[in-house]
């Protein structure tokens, strides 16, 4: 069965290595030399394979908060049901580094996975959370977000990228359950 793998994140080179880009980051990782190209929606995509499964990477070119038009069009373009899916992004309620996988849940104050959930109509996808870590107390949400990473955090930021990628590997191969077994 083809694997939907959908990465959030904002379109443009103001956003590269941003916090809020971690999505659009794992998949270069997984796209290896691979090209994006446009898609049928509002998306640009690769189609690969991970451990000898097909898959397909998706990177919204719709913005964060209007993540779920591309994620509703790729699932229909590709005739996919939600257990296809497989949304990627970054999460403040996680230390910097570490990573979290969830068979579905709430947005938990994302505003690319609300926006998911409010155009697919429901929270049953899984998906593999990375951590930013949270602002400190006198910095915005917004631009905590939409800030590059420190310098001293890149070495902690690849070796988070390199587990996601792991991570994916194994949900691709042998499920969401043992991914959350192996990685969380």
């Amino acid at each position: 069965m083809t694997k939907l793998l959908l990465g959030l994140g904002n379109p443009g080179k103001k956003y590269v290595y941003t916090r809020h880009n971690l999505g659009y980051a794992l998949l270069d990782l997984l796209a290896k030399d691979k090209k994006f190209v446009p898609g049928k929606g509002q998306y640009f995509l690769v189609k690969a394979k991970i451990k000898s499964q097909k898959v397909i990477l998706a990177k919204p070119i719709t913005f964060m908060n209007q993540s779920g038009i591309a994620a509703r069009q790729c699932l229909e373009d590709f005739g996919l049901g939600l257990e296809s899916l497989l949304v990627l992004c970054d999460d403040v309620n996680l230390p910097l580094g570490k990573i979290r996988i969830r068979p579905d849940g709430t947005d938990g104050g994302h505003n690319g996975l609300k926006s998911i959930i409010n155009e697919l109509g429901c929270s049953e996808f899984a998906r593999l959370r990375m951590g930013i870590g949270f602002p400190l107390h006198n910095v915005k949400m917004e631009d905590y977000v939409l800030r590059k990473f420190e310098p001293e955090d890149k070495r902690e930021v690849q070796n988070m990228l390199q587990t996601a990628s792991l991570a994916v590997g194994q949900i691709i191969s042998s499920g969401i359950k043992q991914g959350m077994d192996r990685f969380n």
